[in-house]
């Protein structure tokens, strides 16, 4: 290398060609916590139900604790959905309504928290994101809100205003970047549906679907943020994700050790 000069394959690029937008100079990509499984706790799902949802769900997680590594997530729920509607009406960009959204997850992530404080459970800061590891090698549960730190960055919706990257995102791209185990989505269903099961209890259950399929079938109502499905497409890590029914004891217990219950979508 000459003095003065730095060596790298992308130097006198733009990075904004085209060619280098595909460029890859090595193939690969380390996984960082390979053995974690990523929790998502669904807010309106799970903690707008409050004791008679919560407490079972804790006990689940906390009987699973000496097997499994876990980091929980939380939604919104219902008062994310409010605050919404508030700011809609009051003109805010998606940025600005994205970051209030947040303000809601990170309360329901603190009330997790504080009930699981005495059995190791840790509040995880933004900023210190890189002492996960260090969390979970001391026997802890990391908890982190769901909502990913766009927040004023979020890139507009396609339509309306309510950002595209909620905590369902969030959640998933956390198991993305650390090379998740498993990303698991606790909610108030068995699983994925054709049609909404609180409106039509005859509507079809979905066990297992590829990303490709539920893409094209374009239903109408999903289990999960759509965002998460067309992410998965280019994952390098997470291909699939599991949703489960919190309120039905054991169906965590039995996706930590890897059963197939609930609905798996799958990118391969």
């Amino acid at each position: 290398m000459k003095p003065g000069k730095v060596e790298s394959s992308y130097s006198g690029q733009t990075l904004n060609e085209r060619d280098v937008i595909h460029f890859d100079d090595t193939g690969d990509e380390i996984e960082i916590l390979p053995s974690v499984h990523v929790i998502k706790i669904g807010g309106q799902s799970i903690m707008d139900r409050g004791k008679a949802a919560v407490y079972p769900l804790i006990e689940e997680i906390v009987a699973n604790k000496p097997r499994h590594k876990m980091i929980l997530g939380t939604g919104g729920g219902t008062r994310s959905r409010h605050v919404y509607s508030i700011a809609m009406d009051l003109g805010m960009p998606t940025g600005v309504i994205a970051r209030l959204g947040s303000l809601v997850s990170h309360q329901n992530a603190k009330i997790l928290h504080m009930l699981l404080c005495k059995h190791g459970g840790v509040f995880l800061l933004r900023d210190n994101f890189e002492h996960l590891a260090l969390y979970l090698n001391a026997g802890c549960i990391p908890i982190i809100e769901g909502m990913p730190p766009y927040e004023i960055y979020e890139r507009p919706a396609r339509g309306g205003r309510i950002p595209e990257s909620r905590t369902d995102t969030g959640i998933y791209l956390l198991g993305e970047v650390l090379g998740a185990r498993s990303v698991i989505f606790v909610k108030d269903e068995d699983g994925l549906f054709a049609e909404d099961p609180k409106k039509n209890p005859r509507a079809e259950f979905i066990p297992k679907i590829s990303v490709a399929e539920l893409l094209e079938r374009d239903l109408n109502d999903l289990m999960v943020e759509r965002k998460v499905i067309e992410l998965m497409q280019t994952a390098r890590h997470v291909r699939q994700i599991q949703l489960v029914n919190g309120l039905k004891a054991g169906n965590l217990s039995r996706a930590l050790d890897g059963e197939h219950v609930g609905t798996i979508i799958h990118a391969d």
